[in-house]
């Protein structure tokens, strides 16, 4: 979506000189890094807590009784 190595930025495969976009641009840019990070560390988050989740399913099956069937 959005790279930007320099002064130039490809936005959708087209690449721009970020100098001649619009300060509305460049906001929304600004915005779509700050989303994408949010977004990282919300995937982090999730991560997080899939991970817990995993301990305490493990430490349940542990935990409950053995049945024979």
């Amino acid at each position: 979506m959005v790279d930007t190595p320099g002064k130039n930025i490809t936005i959708d495969g087209k690449q721009y000189d970020l100098d001649s976009l619009s300060d509305n641009a460049k906001a929304q840019i600004a915005n779509l890094r700050v989303t994408d990070q949010e977004i990282q560390r919300l995937q982090q988050q999730i991560a997080i807590a899939q991970t817990a989740r995993s301990a305490y399913a493990r430490a349940l099956a542990e935990a409950l009784p053995k049945v024979e069937q």
